[in-house]
C-alpha cells in the first residue's frame, strides 16, 4: 500500500533551501518516492492561509517512507533543513488499489 509525505514549508534561507532540496530530491529517488506535488500554486477552500509551499511525495509502502526518513543519506538533508527552512510533515497511509 503506498504511503505519501506531506510537507507544508516556509523557506527561511533560500540558498541553504536549494542545498536541501538537491539532496532530498536525489534520496527520495533512490528510496523509490516521487514527488506528485512540489511546490505548485495553492488555493485555500476553507480553513486557515496555506503554507508557502505544500510538497507531496509518494513511496511504495510506509516501511520505505520510514526508512528514507531514517536514512543516513536523508540526515545530510535534516541537518541543512535545520536552518534552511520550517515546515510540518506529516506521514499518511495510501488506499490499497483496487
Amino acid at each position: 500500500m503506498p504511503a505519501y509525505v506531506i510537507s507544508e514549508v516556509e523557506m527561511r534561507d533560500a540558498a541553504g533551501f536549494e542545498v536541501y532540496r538537491a539532496i532530498a530530491a536525489k534520496t527520495i529517488a533512490q528510496y523509490g518516492g516521487r514527488y506528485l506535488v512540489r511546490g505548485g500554486a495553492a488555493s485555500v477552500i476553507e480553513g486557515s492561509p496555506p503554507p508557502k509551499a505544500v510538497i507531496v511525495v509518494e513511496f511504495p509502502t510506509m516501511e520505505r517512507l520510514r526508512e528514507w526518513y531514517a536514512s543516513q543519506e536523508y540526515a545530510e538533508a535534516l541537518k541543512v533543513r535545520q536552518t534552511a527552512l520550517d515546515r510540518r510533515l506529516i506521514f499518511v497511509e495510501g488506499v490499497a488499489p483496487v
